[in-house]
C-alpha cells in the first residue's frame, strides 16, 4: 500500500469505492452500447474519467482495484449474474427487457455480491444510491432495492 493510500481518511476511501461502483455501472453500460471490450473501456475510464474535470467539477477518483474487479467479474460471470437477476425479476420482465442502465447496475452489483467481501446490505445501499443518481424522480430505486435484496439473499443467505 502506498503512502498516499494510507493517508486517505475512511470517508475518502468510502467515496472512492462509491465512485468505483458508479464508474463500473457506466462502463458496463458503455460496453453494451458500443461493443467495446472490458479492457478498452477500463483503459478509457482510467485515462479520461477518474479525476477528470467536467464543467468545473472534478470527478472523484475511484478505487481502481474495485473498479477493475467489478467490471471483470460482471463480464466473466455475466451468465450466472443475469440468471440470478432474472429470478429476482417478475416473469414478464426478464433482464433482456429492462432498461440498459439498470441491467448494467444489476451486473455490477451482482458481481460484488458474488465475489466481493462487502456486506450485502452495504452493496444494496450503494447501488440504490446509484439508481437514485440515474433516476432521481422515478420508482427505479425501490425496484433496485427489491431486486438486489432478492439477489443478495440468494448469493449470500448466511448474511441475513
Amino acid at each position: 500500500m502506498s503512502t498516499q493510500n494510507t493517508a486517505l481518511s475512511g470517508n475518502q476511501k468510502r467515496k472512492m469505492k462509491s465512485a468505483a461502483r458508479l464508474y463500473a455501472v457506466q462502463a458496463l453500460f458503455q460496453m453494451e452500447q458500443s461493443a467495446q471490450t472490458s479492457d478498452q473501456v477500463v483503459a478509457e475510464f482510467l485515462k479520461h474519467r477518474f479525476g477528470a474535470v467536467y464543467e468545473g467539477d472534478e470527478m472523484v477518483d475511484g478505487d481502481i482495484k474495485l473498479f477493475r474487479q467489478l467490471v471483470e467479474d460482471a463480464v466473466n460471470y455475466q451468465a450466472p449474474i443475469d440468471q440470478r437477476t432474472d429470478r429476482a425479476l417478475v416473469a414478464k420482465w426478464p433482464i433482456a427487457r429492462i432498461d440498459p442502465t439498470l441491467r448494467a447496475l444489476f451486473r455490477a452489483a451482482g458481481a460484488e455480491l458474488t465475489n466481493g467481501n462487502t456486506p450485502p446490505k452495504v452493496v444494496i445501499v450503494e447501488y440504490v444510491d446509484i439508481a437514485r443518481a440515474f433516476f432521481p424522480e422515478g420508482k427505479e430505486p425501490k425496484f433496485v432495492n427489491a431486486v438486489l435484496d432478492h439477489m443478495a439473499r440468494e448469493a449470500k443467505p448466511e448474511a441475513f
